[in-house]
């Protein structure tokens, strides 16, 4: 303690008094800083066992409740499906598919890129790994999954695999059926398909397909297989297999719209004729007289040099 008192005065400058009355203002302080813990530990009596059943009845409340809230959630997430529930493959499904069956769209999504990163699904419980899906929801879908309950035998002992799952149903494919031969997209006219051959394009539902030939014949037929980019929803990796396995005929013309006769309303009906830039085409041609060459319609301010290099191959007088 005298070393202390010496190392205080030294340093600090403080007289004998001075040190005596800093010595007990810093115990003091210390002595109010650890009050609060010796209470703790000293005078307030142990819980009695009505306050901790007390207690652990509060906590299963707020238990109870959360697991209430998160099942709500879960309700207003998964709808009842769409459409009647039938056999199915869950490696073809697309997106909109897999929503139609009652998943919400991030969850479609998830299963889409599980199966880009890992490969297809080969046997059911696979499908129930799936992070967000509820027991509920796969023990709906499960008996309709065209799929072995278990693994697949490394030796294709498929016997075992039908034995092993009871409630496939009726309808379903016989797993003992001989392997068929690869089916093969042959190529085919972007310009000519209907619905039911875009839909042989992984990916590309019942939605889709329709978006894809609405938008075409709002064109007028795509003169570039680069015009599929434009059609709302298509992912990249849909895009690329459209590219693949269809094309524009060479010396395909699209249907044109004559400026110098179409009304407002058959010219907004064009993709990329807005009802202004329609309206102003219009409005201009009863100002001025008929268009004589189609470069007449860059004079009209709202169509800029990128719209008119667009709409040039779709126009004529």
């Amino acid at each position: 303690m005298k070393e202390l008192r010496r190392l205080i005065r030294r340093h600090l400058g403080f007289s004998q008094g001075e040190v005596n009355g800093f010595l007990l203002l810093m115990s003091l302080l210390v002595l109010f800083l650890a009050l609060p813990f010796l209470y703790e530990v000293i005078f307030r009596p142990a819980p009695s066992a009505a306050t901790a059943t007390r207690d652990q009845q509060a906590l299963d409340s707020l238990v109870a409740q959360l697991e209430l809230r998160d099942e709500r959630k879960s309700r207003s997430l998964f709808k009842a499906p769409a459409v009647a529930l039938q056999p199915f493959n869950p490696n073809e499904l697309n997106a909109e598919q897999w929503q139609e069956l009652g998943l919400p769209k991030f969850l479609a999504q998830r299963i889409l890129n599980y199966r880009q990163k890992v490969g297809d699904f080969t046997y059911k419980a696979q499908v129930q790994r799936i992070y967000g899906l509820p027991d509920s929801v796969y023990q709906q879908l499960r008996p309709y999954i065209q799929l072995p309950e278990e693994r697949p035998s490394r030796y294709g002992n498929r016997s075992r695999d039908l034995a092993a799952a009871p409630d496939r149903p009726a309808t379903g494919p016989d797993w003992n059926y001989p392997r068929r031969e690869k089916f093969v997209l042959a190529p085919f006219n972007i310009n000519t398909a209907d619905t039911t051959q875009l839909k042989q394009i992984r990916g590309i539902g019942s939605k889709l397909s329709a978006r894809i030939v609405k938008y075409r014949d709002g064109l007028g037929g795509f003169r570039d297989m680069e015009q599929l980019k434009e059609v709302f929803g298509l992912s990249p990796e849909v895009v690329d297999s459209l590219q693949k396995y269809s094309y524009v005929q060479k010396g395909y013309a699209p249907q044109k719209l004559n400026i110098n006769t179409a009304t407002a309303d058959e010219l907004r009906a064009h993709a990329y004729i807005s009802p202004n830039v329609a309206r102003a085409v219009v409005a201009y041609r009863e100002q001025h007289g008929p268009y004589r060459q189609l470069e007449d319609i860059q004079k009209i301010k709202i169509i800029s040099p990128e719209l008119y290099e667009k709409l040039q191959p779709y126009l004529s007088l």
